[in-house]
C-alpha cells in the first residue's frame, strides 16, 4: 500500500454545471441504461423530468409511473411542451438531433450525460467510482451490496439492472455516499470526482475513441488526478497497464507538489505489485471451485479475515470480489458485512445470468462482447457442470470488430461450436466492409467450427437441432442478442 501524503481535495473538480433545485431536466436518449437511471435519481431529488428516445424499453416505466412524460420521437415540439431549464444528452445521440438544435437556438443549457453525472459526484461527501475495461458493473454491484449490508445507505448508479433494488440505481436518504460506475468511453469519467476510485483492469477497447493502449493508459492516469488528495485508489497488483497508469499519476502529482492518494493493491496470493514487488494488500488464498463456483480465503493487510463462497463463476470474479472488498474496507465497512454480502451476491443483469432451461439445457446470457471478456466467461462456463457447450456470439460495433478481429478469432475458435449473429451497433453507420461472417470464416479456416446466421429465427432453428439435456447454451454480446434467451426458455 502507498499511503496518502496529505489531506484535502484535488484541484481538478470544479465545474460550471450546477442546476438550481427544482430545475426541469429533459433527457435526450432517456431509454439508455445510464440515462434512465440518472433520470430516476433526478426525480428522486426533486427535479421534474421528461425525455425522448426512439426505443423506450420496459425500464422507463419507473419514470412514467412517477409522472414523467416520455416521447418516442426526437422533435423540437417535445422541448416546447416540457419547457426544460436544462437538456442532458447521451453520447449515442447523432449530430443534428432536432431537440438539441432547438435547445441551442433558444439558449437552453446543454450538458452531456457525463457532465450531469459529474455534477452528481460533487454533491456527495464520499464518492466511490469503479472504473476499468472489464468488471465495472459486477464490482459496483458487489460493493453496493456490501455497503447496504453495512447500513451505509448508499446512492448507487450501475450500468445494468440489479435485482437487489430492481433498477439500475438506488437513492440513499442523503448525500453522504455515492457508488457509481465510471466509464472511460469518450473520456466521460474525467468529469467525475472521487474520494475512492478503483481500476479493475485496463485493456484496449473503445477503438472509436482511442487509437492504442497508450492513450487509454494516459486517460486513466488523468482520471486518477480527480481523486481527493486524502482519498484512496484501489488497483490490481499484477496489471501492467494499471501499473503504468499509477506511475504516471504519481509522477504528475509529485511534480506539482500535489499529494498522492493512498493506494491499496489487490490480487491472488502469488501476485506481486509491479511497482515494488510487494504482496497485494488484499488477496485471495486457498482457492478452490465447488461445482464451478469459486471459494477462497480473504486476507487483508496480513490477517486472515474469513472464507468467501461466491455464487458467481469464474476466476475473474475472484478479482472483482477483491476490488469490491478493498473499496468497502477503505470506506470503513466491517469484515462481517463484506463476507456476508459477497456470499449472497448472485450477479447483475447481463453478467453470467442463468435465464432458464431450453430442451433440458441451461441458458446463460452475458454481456461479454470484448474478446478478453468473452475468454473469461468461456473459462468460467467450462468449470460449470454440463455436457456440450453451444455459444451464440454477437460482436458490438463495427470498428471494434475490425480492429480486434484477430483477437476475436483467437479467443472464439476455442469454442467447440459457435454461432455468430450479425454485428450490432447503435452509434455507427454500417461501413459495409466487416461482418460477423468474416470471423466465422476465419475460425473455420483455422480448423474451428463456426456458423453465421443473420436472422435470429435461423439461430433458434439451428439450436433446436443441436441442443440436448444438460447442455449449456451461452449467449454472449449486447442486449440485442441476449434477448434471444427469452425466446429459447419458452421451450424448456
Amino acid at each position: 500500500m502507498i499511503e496518502s501524503t496529505k489531506s484535502g481535495s484535488s484541484d481538478n473538480n470544479e465545474r460550471t454545471f450546477n442546476p438550481e433545485p427544482g430545475s426541469r431536466i429533459f433527457f435526450v436518449g432517456i431509454g439508455g441504461i445510464s440515462m434512465c437511471g440518472l433520470a430516476e435519481l433526478a426525480m428522486h431529488y426533486g427535479y421534474p423530468v421528461s425525455g425522448s428516445d426512439k426505443h423506450l424499453p420496459p425500464r422507463v416505466s419507473r419514470l412514467t409511473e412517477q409522472g414523467a412524460t416520455l416521447y418516442r420521437t426526437h422533435d423540437k415540439s417535445n422541448i416546447i411542451s416540457f419547457s426544460p431549464d436544462v437538456l442532458v444528452h447521451t453520447a449515442a445521440i447523432l449530430p443534428g438531433n432536432p431537440e438539441i438544435e432547438y435547445a441551442k437556438e433558444i439558449g437552453i443549457p446543454i450538458v452531456s450525460r457525463a457532465e450531469f453525472l459529474g455534477w452528481l459526484t460533487r454533491k456527495f461527501s464520499k464518492v466511490i467510482n469503479i472504473s476499468g475495461t472489464h468488471g465495472k458493473t459486477t464490482v459496483t454491484s458487489m460493493l453496493a451490496m456490501i455497503m447496504i449490508e453495512d447500513q451505509k445507505d448508499p446512492t448507487v448508479h450501475i450500468g445494468a439492472e440489479f435485482q437487489e433494488f430492481n433498477s439500475t440505481v438506488r437513492a440513499g436518504a442523503d448525500f453522504s455516499l455515492l457508488i457509481s460506475e465510471a466509464c472511460e468511453y469518450q473520456k466521460s469519467f474525467l468529469e467525475f470526482r472521487s474520494s475512492t476510485a478503483a481500476i479493475t483492469n485496463i485493456d484496449f477497447d473503445h477503438v472509436d475513441c482511442y487509437r492504442n493502449i497508450d492513450e487509454l493508459i494516459d486517460v486513466f492516469a488523468i482520471f486518477t488526478e480527480n481523486i481527493d488528495n486524502d482519498g484512496t485508489l484501489v488497483i490490481p497488483a499484477h496489471d501492467h497497464c494499471v501499473a503504468a497508469t499509477v506511475t504516471q499519476m504519481i509522477k504528475s502529482r509529485m511534480s506539482r507538489s500535489i499529494p498522492v492518494p493512498r493506494i491499496i493493491t489487490t490480487g491472488l496470493s502469488d501476485d506481486r505489485f509491479l511497482l515494488d514487488n510487494s504482496k497485494p494488500d488484499i488477496y485471495a488464498d486457498r482457492i478452490e471451485y465447488i461445482d464451478g463456483l469459486p471459494a477462497f480465503d480473504l486476507w487483508i493487510f496480513g490477517e486472515l479475515q474469513g472464507r468467501i463462497f461466491l455464487r458467481v463463476p469464474g476466476r475473474h470474479n475472484i478479482y472483482n470480489a477483491l476490488t469490491a472488498s478493498a473499496s468497502a474496507y477503505a470506506n470503513n465497512a466491517s469484515i462481517d458485512s463484506i463476507i456476508r454480502a459477497l456470499n449472497h451476491f448472485s450477479g447483475a443483469e447481463g453478467r453470467y445470468n442463468v435465464k432458464g432451461t431450453y430442451h433440458g439445457a441451461t441458458v446463460v446470457t452475458d454481456y461479454a462482447h470484448h474478446p478478453a471478456a468473452a475468454q473469461a466467461t468461456l473459462q468460467a462456463a467450462s468449470m460449470m457442470p454440463h455436457n456440450n457447450t453451444w455459444v451464440v456470439f454477437q460482436p458490438l460495433t463495427y470498428n471494434r470488430t475490425k480492429i480486434l478481429f484477430d483477437d476475436y478469432v483467437r479467443v472464439l475458435k476455442t469454442c467447440r461450436h459457435i454461432i455468430f449473429s450479425e454485428i450490432f451497433s447503435d452509434r455507427e453507420v454500417n461501413p459495409g466492409d466487416i461482418s460477423s461472417s468474416m470471423i466465422a470464416d476465419q475460425i473455420n479456416n483455422s480448423d474451428g467450427h463456426a456458423e453465421f446466421y443473420p436472422m435470429k429465427a435461423d439461430i433458434i432453428n439451428r439450436l433446436n437441432e443441436l441442443v440436448g439435456p444438460n447442455d449449456l447454451v451461452l449467449i454472449l454480446g449486447p442486449e440485442d442478442i441476449r434477448e434471444l434467451a427469452d425466446e429459447l426458455i419458452k421451450t424448456p
